[in-house]
């Protein structure tokens, strides 16, 4: 069997941490006055944390000096390392599991690809961090996606091909950076937004054995 990269995001795609994010953010945004709503939220997918600052503030055009907007961004992280001190194996993504142990006992490479700089605590909260041979995350990159950064790192630590990669992504900007890297995408989740992806499933349900021996043997 050819051994592939198969590289994840994790907001989204392995955890919904995405709700603690936004719960976080929106405390931040109530007290400028501004209405962060759950559409709103969708913007701050797979983008960096002071860009999703810069878009909170530009939604309420609130003017912000340097200090204000480094303190700002700490209290955010604070708070959102707060909620997810409390993470267990339970919030790991319905289907997740089963493609995670069919790679590994097919001795396909794993790799975590994620602009998130909590990435490690957040594995070993869930009981999954064995699972990848690489985690490529915010700390280690200088370019969010759509750069393909990130993943050409993980695909390149992993010691395999970049182009032919396969990248599961549920955000626009990550599907966006897998296609420019000539890697392989996978959408997970809302097909009319994700149309950009080679592949969509709604959630991991709906990848069985098949589609990945596809995968491994493109």
């Amino acid at each position: 069997m050819n051994q592939k990269a198969f590289i994840f995001d994790l907001d989204g795609v392995i955890v919904d941490t995405a709700k603690y994010h936004y719960l976080a953010w929106q405390k931040i945004a109530n007290r400028l006055g501004i209405n962060f709503t759950h559409e709103h939220n969708e913007l701050l997918k797979g983008v960096s944390r002071i860009r999703s600052l810069e878009i909170i503030l530009g939604l309420g055009n609130v003017q912000a000096t340097d200090a204000d907007k480094e303190a700002w961004l700490l209290e955010k992280n604070t708070d959102y390392l707060n909620y997810i001190t409390n993470m267990q194996a339970d919030e790991i993504l319905v289907g997740v599991m089963p493609v995670l142990n069919w790679l590994k006992e097919n001795g396909q490479g794993i790799a975590l690809g994620s602009a998130s700089k909590n990435a490690r605590p957040i594995l070993e909260k869930v009981g999954i961090l064995n699972y990848f041979e690489v985690i490529v995350d915010g700390n280690d990159v200088t370019n969010a996606k759509p750069d393909p950064e990130v993943f050409v790192k993980a695909a390149q630590q992993l010691g395999k091909h970049v182009e032919g990669a396969i990248v599961f992504e549920d955000s626009v900007a990550g599907i966006q950076a897998a296609n420019i890297a000539g890697m392989i995408s996978i959408g997970i989740g809302d097909k009319a937004i994700l149309h950009e992806a080679q592949y969509n499933f709604n959630d991991f349900t709906e990848i069985d054995t098949h589609f990945l021996e596809t995968l491994v043997n493109k």
